[in-house]
């Protein structure tokens, strides 16, 4: 159902997949949009390890929810800031694409334990989530992302070759 790698030297490892969900701050959801427009939107996110399963927030109607309601479809991809190698001029990014389905989450106390955990990953102190908390979480609708397919590459260049630049993205 899912293609296979087609550079798969560059494939991430399952580990090196989670290690990119776990320590990077935010990605890109896409979804299924108006009018068959991809609809794609930079996200805050939680991967709760305990579930392999993704967590956003925001807010209960708008063109997000309208997608999800349509289509569950959904893909969503992070990517690290890169390090670049030494002696080369060019970062090396590893990237982790999820497909997957996503829902509202309607228990609305597993709900809140979530968005107190993107709090804590994102806020400088308890105290900040509390605050944010208690004027705002009951507006917050949670997004569950149910991974079904979960790929990872490592994207580098290639070395200067008769001339060109080439690159394997």
């Amino acid at each position: 159902m899912f293609r296979p790698m087609r550079r798969f030297k560059q494939a991430l490892s399952a580990e090196e997949c989670l290690e990119v969900l776990k320590e990077e701050k935010r990605g890109t959801l896409a979804l299924a949009g108006d009018e068959g427009y991809p609809y794609a939107l930079p996200i805050n996110y939680f991967y709760e390890e305990a579930s392999g399963r993704i967590y956003f927030h925001g807010a209960g109607e708008g063109h997000k929810i309208d997608a999800i309601r349509r289509c569950d479809k959904v893909s969503f991809n992070v990517h690290d800031a890169g390090v670049k190698l030494e002696g080369d001029w060019a970062y090396t990014v590893r990237s982790v694409t999820v497909f997957g389905r996503l829902h509202i989450l309607e228990d609305r106390d597993r709900a809140m334990a979530l968005l107190r955990q993107i709090g804590l990953k994102y806020y400088p102190s308890v105290e900040e989530v509390d605050q944010v908390m208690e004027r705002a979480a009951s507006r917050v609708t949670m997004l569950e992302l149910v991974p079904e397919h979960i790929t990872g590459k490592r994207s580098m260049k290639s070395k200067k070759k008769e001339g060109f630049l080439r690159f394997s993205w």
